[in-house]
Formats: structure tokens, sequence, C-alpha cells
């Protein structure tokens, strides 16, 4: 079993930045998929970005390029998403997830084990 603790979350205005960080622990292996998704109200939830613990590869989708970066501190089981230049349509419930597919094949379309979610909400 693996737990996932989000932080970071908080209000700013459009063009700000926020970091959130997710802490990992349980059977955390040195090679997992972690990654961020997200859920705005109403929506489905999607996810944003992803890395390979093991390789260090990374991916996100085109919504977030240029202004997401995903990184992760594995000496301490950590996880990272800086977001700049802020949009209204980041808005949303974020949430760190971890999966055992190392390679992060189809990370996209879900994970083994999600936190509970830390609150984005950019006011334009």
């Amino acid at each position: 079993q693996v737990q996932l603790v989000e932080s970071g979350g908080g209000s700013v205005q459009a063009g700000g930045s926020l970091r959130l960080s997710c802490v990992a622990s349980g059977s955390i292996y040195s090679s997992y998929c972690m990654g961020w998704f997200r859920q705005a109200p109403g929506k489905e939830r999607e996810g944003v970005a992803a890395i390979s613990t093991s390789a260090g590869s990374t991916y996100n989708i085109d919504s977030v390029k240029g202004r997401f970066t995903i990184s992760q501190d594995n000496a301490k089981n950590m996880l990272y998403l800086q977001m700049n230049s802020l949009k209204s349509e980041d808005t949303a419930m974020y949430y760190c997830a971890a999966d055992s597919r190392s390679n992060c094949g189809g990370w996209y379309y879900g994970m083994d084990y999600y936190g509970k979610g830390t609150l984005v909400t950019i006011s334009s």
C-alpha cells in the first residue's frame, strides 16, 4: 500500500505561480511512475504530468507544456509540480498519484494510488 499526501495548493491570481508537493510513504519502490492529476468542478479527472522515478523521463499534457514542471527527490520520496503562468482554467483539485508501471505507459488514463488532493484556485 502507498500513501500520498499533497500540499502547496492555494489561491493566486492569473499569471502567478504555485509549487505543489507530495510526500510518499508505504511500499514505494525506486522504480515507479508518479504523477499529478486534476479535477475541475463539473469535469472528469485528467492527467497533468508524470515522471518515471527510475529513468527521470517526464510527460505532460499539451495545455501545461512550458508552464508546469514535474520533478522528484527520490531520497526524500517527494514529488513536486511547479506551476507558472497560471490560468483560470487551471483551477482544480490536484492529486498526487503513483503507479507500479515504472515506464509510465498509459499514465494519463490513471494510476494505482491517489492522495486526497490539494485545491488550486486561480482568479482572473
